[in-house]
Parts: structure tokens; C-alpha cells; sequence
């Protein structure tokens, strides 16, 4: 695709990475933007570059720290007040999406809290990937296109020949996205049970469904101290599995999750590279989601729709 004067594509710091790469598809230069940081933490964004009545896609996904949803507000209000002619937020990974509900008396709901601050910084439009709550759509007074993973995980499961493949969500909230897997492979399906005492704290899990002389593809959004998906792992294999294999969206990898994983039941864990993952593990693949976002970038600028990237 060629470079036009009619979009421009611009990104945070932790998210650079990503955003060249999507670039690279599009045949374009990733817009030039100065970020400058003061003594004190604060910083402030420019644009190097005439956005005037141009459509501003920014590319930063809202892991923590907080310094990455400031820094994508700060372009947002900045490309408002430089006249662009719209502003798309591209989010691979939307953080804060696990406070999507009032699950306890006196909590936020993170969630929406940072859908309206991203709609009142001047956002026209919103691309992501694979939320944890499909309903966060719904906190959004803009159009959002909610791209998913499985298109690319589907390559991943497709090269490891599994004889008897078997899909597994480690834990009953991932049930709709498991059962889509499985219906769209036409294999069973099995899930883990589990009880928490507190946040990042299993206390119990159990399997429900037959895992003997199975090959388990554990299907998941988010890992981040993989002490579900490691246990889970686990059970499986003594539940009787040949193997257990894994599939996550995005590694938010917290430690010690890489330590957990490198010493879990589990033959590899394939992530996309939505979040940044600099540590290493011979049983950690990340695979790009680059030629996605490229593409509903590209579709999007055409006014063609996006629902033929939706593969489950």
C-alpha cells in the first residue's frame, strides 16, 4: 500500500517496536513524534511533522506502567489541537480490561474508567485485540473494531500434527473463547476449575472433562503470572495427557512467570507480540500480529469492512 497524505501513522515508546513493523506492511514511514521526559517524571509529546486534516492512527498498547495510557492521552489531545481530521487509538493489548465489572462492594471499574478518559481525549475510533471482556465494547461511545489472535494461533496449531488435539481454558471465564476454538476444529473441548482467594492466588482447580492420552491446547488471553495456566498444565498431565501445549493472546509475563513456565508441564506457549517480552524462555514463541493491525489499518482508511479477519 502506498503512503498518502490522507493517514499517518505515529507511536508510543513502548509500542515502536509493533508499529515499524505494521509500517513495514503498509509500505509506509511511521510519523515522526518527540516525546520529552523533565527531572520530575512529567513528560510532554509533539509531532515532528503537519497532521493537519489527516487521519492519525497512534499505536500504543496500555500495559503498565501508567506512563504508557498517559502517553497515548498526551498524543491523543495533541493530535486534536494540531486539526487532524480523525484520531484512531490502535490498542493490541487494552489494559485495565480485567476491572470490567463491579465484582465486590466499593471497587472501580477500570475498564470503562479508561474508556471515557480515551473518548474525552478526542478518539474517533478504537482498534484492539482479543479483550478480556468482549463487553468492554459497549463502554465505548465510538466505533470499535475488536480484531482476535486466532487467525495466526490456527497457523501455530496447525504445524504441531497433533493426533489427538483436545482445546482446554484454564479456567471457567475463557469458556466462550475455548468453545470457539474447539467448534471452529471440530475437537472437544475440557475445562479447569478454579477458586481464588485473592488476585494472582489459586487456593483450588480441578478438570472437568477427559484429558487421557489427550494432546491439550490450553487457550487463554492473558497470562501474567502464569500460575493458572502452569497449574493447569500440571493437572492435566497428571490427569493422564500425552501433552499440553498453549496459546495467549498477550504476555503480560509478571514476574515469575517465565521461571513458572520454563518449569511447568507445559511443551511451548506461543503469545503475540501485543506487550513487549524481553526475558527469555526456550518455551515461549511469539509470533506478530503486525500484518493484522496492518490490515485493518489499511481497510479501515478504504472504508471496507473488517469482518473476513475474523476467522472464530
Amino acid at each position: 500500500m502506498q503512503t498518502s497524505v490522507s493517514y499517518k501513522i505515529f507511536s508510543g515508546t513502548s509500542s515502536r517496536y509493533l508499529a515499524e513493523k505494521i509500517c513495514n506492511h503498509l509500505g509506509c514511514d511511521l510519523g515522526k513524534m518527540n516525546i520529552e521526559h523533565f527531572a520530575d517524571g512529567e513528560f510532554s509529546v509533539s509531532y515532528e511533522e503537519s497532521i493537519r486534516g489527516s487521519h492519525v492512527f497512534l499505536i500504543q498498547s496500555t500495559f503498565p506502567n501508567a506512563d504508557n495510557l498517559m502517553e497515548l492521552l498526551l498524543m491523543i489531545d495533541a493530535a486534536k489541537r494540531a486539526s487532524a481530521k480523525s484520531i484512531i487509538a490502535v490498542i493490541p493489548y487494552f489494559g485495565w480490561a480485567r476491572q470490567d465489572r463491579k465484582d465486590k462492594p466499593r471497587v472501580a471499574i477500570g475498564a470503562k474508567l479508561v474508556a471515557d478518559l480515551l473518548g474525552k481525549a478526542g478518539i474517533n475510533r478504537l482498534i484492539t485485540m482479543d479483550l478480556h471482556a468482549d463487553q468492554i465494547q459497549g463502554f465505548f461511545d465510538v466505533p470499535v473494531d475488536h480484531l482476535y489472535g486466532s487467525s495466526i494461533f490456527m497457523e501455530e496449531i496447525g504445524s504441531w500434527n497433533l493426533p489427538n488435539p483436545v482445546i482446554a481454558t484454564p479456567d471457567v471465564g475463557g469458556t466462550k473463547r475455548a468453545n470457539a476454538y474447539a467448534k471452529h476444529l471440530n475437537i472437544p473441548m475440557v475445562i479447569c476449575y478454579k477458586l481464588r482467594e485473592k488476585a494472582n492466588e489459586i487456593s483450588e482447580m480441578k478438570v472437568i472433562g477427559n484429558v487421557v492420552g489427550k494432546d491439550i491446547i490450553l487457550v487463554d488471553d492473558i497470562v501474567d503470572t502464569a500460575g493458572t495456566i502452569t497449574k493447569a498444565a500440571g493437572m492435566i498431565m497428571d490427569g493422564g495427557a500425552n501433552s499440553v501445549r498453549a496459546i495467549a493472546s498477550h504476555a503480560v509475563m509478571s514476574d515469575p512467570a517465565s521461571t513458572r513456565i520454563d518449569q511447568s508441564a507445559l511443551t511451548e506457549i506461543v503469545f503475540t507480540d501485543s506487550i513487549p517480552y524481553s526475558k527469555k524462555s526456550e518455551k515461549v514463541k511469539i509470533v506478530s500480529v503486525a500484518k493484522l493491525f496492518a490490515t485493518a489499518i489499511s481497510r479501515v482508511c478504504k472504508n471496507e469492512s473488517i469482518s473476513s479477519l475474523y476467522l472464530i
